[in-house]
């Protein structure tokens, strides 16, 4: 079920870029946590203390509207493991690929994304896209491409090693996507806030305790660490709580391929954060590259 008709055309344009902001930032501090806590842990915080926020968010929204809280069924709870789990993985990769190149080059590795997406989304959802969505696809991925080939300014680092793990976080973000969507899909009810954030919640618990389930069990010496860093990581949980969110009720009202094209403006907050706080400027390609994500996402916007 969808509750597209319900919601204006433009919502799911709002919300994508406003999930691509709160995201872009909540990735620079789990970047910087790497460091402290390494790729497990940092990987945790995002969920760990991202999950009181979901819960906040439901509590919420479900005072709001009133209810009755969505009921799960089996499809539902098929494709919130799906999505928790990849997701899970390809945070993981994300970060391993960002300690190995630029921060904008290593976003721009996993923003290869939509098109996988796109497949995933046709095959599982029925989510089928027009030629000229499809040829915004093909732009803005051909541009993230093109910013990802060897030589740039942001090339230093394990360049094999960063395309590895940023091709392979993009396919699992783009399982999760698509587990997430269809877990929304998969709940009866007419209010998309509310089918939106009960899933973002449930998957939040159930991230958060399969993780501190496995560092409990084989690195309590990084639980403790996680834990100790409570104050930079209770702002990356929110900012993470904040993004997926957004993701969420974006994804409720659009299709998952359309909506992470879209959220390939992230590039354009990666390279803003990569120039002012990390000090890495883009060369040539990069900028051109950028060119092409810019046109891609305004072609898919005219299309929409």
């Amino acid at each position: 079920m969808s509750d597209g008709p319900l919601a204006p055309p433009w919502l799911w344009i709002l919300l994508t870029i406003a999930a691509a902001a709160a995201q872009t930032a909540r990735n620079a501090m789990q970047r910087d946590l790497t460091g402290r806590l390494g790729t497990v842990g940092a990987t945790h915080v995002r969920f760990l203390f991202g999950m009181p926020f979901g819960l906040l968010l439901l509590a919420l929204v479900f005072a709001v509207t009133g209810g009755p809280m969505p009921a799960p069924t089996p499809s539902f709870a098929f494709w919130l493991v799906a999505g928790a789990l990849a997701q899970i993985l390809a945070t993981g990769l994300m970060l391993g690929a960002m300690q190995r190149r630029s921060f904008v080059v290593a976003t721009a590795y996993i923003k290869t994304e939509p098109v996988q997406v796109a497949l995933f989304g046709s095959l599982f959802l029925g989510d089928l896209l027009g030629p000229l969505a499809i040829g915004a696809i093909v732009a803005a991925t051909a541009g993230v491409l093109l910013m990802s080939l060897p030589g740039g300014a942001g090339a230093r680092g394990d360049t094999a090693g960063a395309i590895a793990l940023g091709l392979g976080a993009a396919a699992l973000f783009a399982v999760s996507a698509v587990g997430y969507r269809g877990a929304i899909l998969a709940l009866s009810g007419e209010g998309f806030v509310l089918r939106a954030t009960f899933t973002l919640a449930c998957g939040l618990v159930l991230q958060a305790a399969l993780l501190s389930a496995w560092l409990l069990w084989r690195e309590r010496v990084v639980m403790v660490a996680i834990l100790r860093a409570w104050r930079p990581s209770v702002v990356a949980g929110l900012m993470g709580a904040v993004a997926s969110q957004f993701w969420f009720l974006a994804f409720a009202i659009e299709s998952a391929a359309r909506v992470r094209t879209l959220a390939l403006v992230e590039i354009l907050f990666a390279q803003i954060v990569s120039a002012q706080i990390f000090r890495q400027r883009p060369g040539s390609r990069e900028t051109i590259g950028l060119a092409l994500v810019v046109l891609g996402v305004l072609v898919l916007l005219a299309a929409s």
